[in-house]
């Protein structure tokens, strides 16, 4: 009996142990800025985001130079003036899903959930929460998110002359398709 016990509890941690996280290379973070005179806005098609379903880890990563704009001029900008992305080369988010056990990875639904940790950018570290949804269909997930950022609290200046055309309140918004990460 003590054996089987043993059997049993080894496997149950073997299990445990072999969580399944969920990852994509090609996530979606855009930031739009609403300003009396300009509104502008950048995609990163390239972020990468893995999630563990048992701990609730969660991590963003996008390289800073990826963002593409609709005008070249104003990419030249956001990376030497505002960024200055060959010093500081990208952004990351660390944190939990605050309330993993509520999302089912395996059964179709929607999902809300809460995210909370420290977002890193341009060399200054913050903790930032927000929400989330985690829609799961067919097999295929995915998540979003929506939270602003002020360029003022990462050390990003922003020259007296532009004031009126980059918002001090940023719109994030982060979307990904998850596919299991296999071992």
């Amino acid at each position: 009996m003590k054996k089987f016990l043993f059997i049993a509890i080894l496997s149950a941690v073997s299990y445990f142990s072999q969580a399944q996280k969920y990852f994509t290379k090609d996530g979606s973070i855009k930031f739009f800025s609403d300003a009396k005179m300009e509104k502008i806005q950048a995609t990163n098609n390239k972020a990468t985001c893995v999630v563990d379903a048992a701990t609730g880890d969660i991590q963003w990563s996008v390289l800073i130079k990826g963002f593409v704009f609709e005008n070249a001029f104003m990419g030249e900008h956001f990376n030497e003036t505002y960024m200055e992305s060959d010093k500081f080369d990208k952004a990351t988010f660390k944190g939990k899903v605050e309330n993993i056990s509520a999302v089912n990875f395996k059964a179709d639904g929607t999902y809300k959930a809460k995210v909370s940790g420290e977002l890193t950018m341009h060399g200054v570290t913050k903790k930032i929460s927000t929400d989330a949804t985690f829609i799961v269909k067919g097999g295929a997930i995915s998540c979003d998110s929506k939270f602003f950022v002020k360029p003022s609290e990462y050390g990003i200046q922003i020259p007296g002359d532009k004031a009126d055309t980059i918002s001090n309140n940023i719109e994030i918004t982060v979307k990904g398709n998850l596919q299991e990460l296999k071992k």
